[in-house]
């Protein structure tokens, strides 16, 4: 049953918090965790190993939470996406009429690359509105820079103290904020030439260059093969759904791979491609961008002068 802030609201319920302190911190999840204990309902921590030892100590043991790595949890979003479905319909089958659940989001202060996390946290919206589930995303303000705190307020439809929960005024319409946003990010060892360069390759040729552009990387196995199925989904979606030409450049870096695939349409119309399975995916190429968000270390999406580009990396991040 909902109660506070949700009650009387169905589905999903998406807040943020910013804190300065640990006490800050405590401040806002504990009365959130124990005012859902009290009325019985799952309570799910993911947080980082430092905010899941103050939530313990907080609570003690025994306390009926659920615990998860935030490590794990938060390694990609596609998979944290999917994960956090296929618990919360666990627990809706269950008859759970509400689900609380608070966790680390990852970004640049914590050492993640934020543009994927960014199109995250405005397609959860979405995501989750099937299942009756609270859930707060606090950021740290110590750590977390300017421009992560400022699209976090964009995609939260409601923002949380120690006082009160209420709506947020910054709040963006998931599908305008994820249509208007392109990602960033560039990884440094795109500042030097490619290793290898092709226009309009076929998914098999791509495959073989890319192979070979890795051999001096010491790219795992799982990576490398990880990658591979990316990229041949990549070059096919663009040689199918987008416009010509389609170029294809690689560089490699010890125990790295970048690759970025660039055709020169605009890219999926799909606001929530990569991040959810795409609903007709013989017509928007979505399916391929979803399964690289499950196998590459990031992905960017680019719309620019050049057109739509993926970028693809695989290995260690520096």
């Amino acid at each position: 049953m909902r109660s506070g802030a949700a009650a009387g609201h169905s589905g999903y319920f998406h807040e943020t918090a910013f804190y300065g302190s640990d006490e800050q911190f405590l401040a806002v999840i504990v009365p959130f965790f124990t005012d859902g204990l009290a009325a019985g309902e799952p309570v799910i921590s993911t947080f980082a190993a430092r905010n899941q030892e103050l939530v313990r100590r907080a609570f003690g043991a025994g306390s009926g939470i659920e615990f998860l790595d935030g490590g794990e949890q938060y390694a990609r979003p596609a998979t944290a996406i999917r994960h956090y479905r296929k618990l919360f319909g666990e627990y809706t089958a269950r008859g759970v009429h509400q689900i609380r659940v608070a966790g680390d989001v990852p970004h640049p202060g914590t050492g993640a690359r934020w543009d994927w996390w960014a199109r995250y946290e405005a397609a959860i919206n979405h995501a989750y509105d099937d299942f009756p589930v609270w859930s707060i995303c606090p950021y740290d303000t110590r750590t977390a820079p300017a421009d992560v705190l400022a699209e976090v307020r964009r995609t939260h439809p409601h923002v949380a103290d120690a006082h009160r929960h209420a709506a947020n005024p910054a709040f963006v319409d998931p599908v305008d904020f994820l249509r208007a946003r392109s990602d960033t990010w560039r990884d440094p060892i795109e500042q030097g030439p490619p290793w290898l360069e092709l226009v309009d390759p076929t998914p098999v040729r791509v495959r073989a260059a890319v192979t070979a552009a890795a051999a001096g990387s010491a790219l795992t196995r799982d990576d490398l093969n990880g990658l591979l199925v990316a990229v041949s989904e990549a070059v096919a979606n663009g040689l199918l759904h987008g416009k010509p030409p389609v170029t294809v450049r690689a560089w490699a870096a010890p125990r790295r791979v970048v690759v970025t695939v660039t055709d020169a349409g605009e890219g999926p119309r799909e606001p929530y491609a990569g991040l959810l399975p795409a609903d007709r995916p013989a017509g928007s190429g979505g399916l391929g961008l979803w399964i690289s968000h499950q196998m590459c270390g990031f992905v960017g999406l680019h719309r620019g002068p050049e057109g739509f580009t993926i970028r693809l990396v695989a290995g260690e991040l520096d």
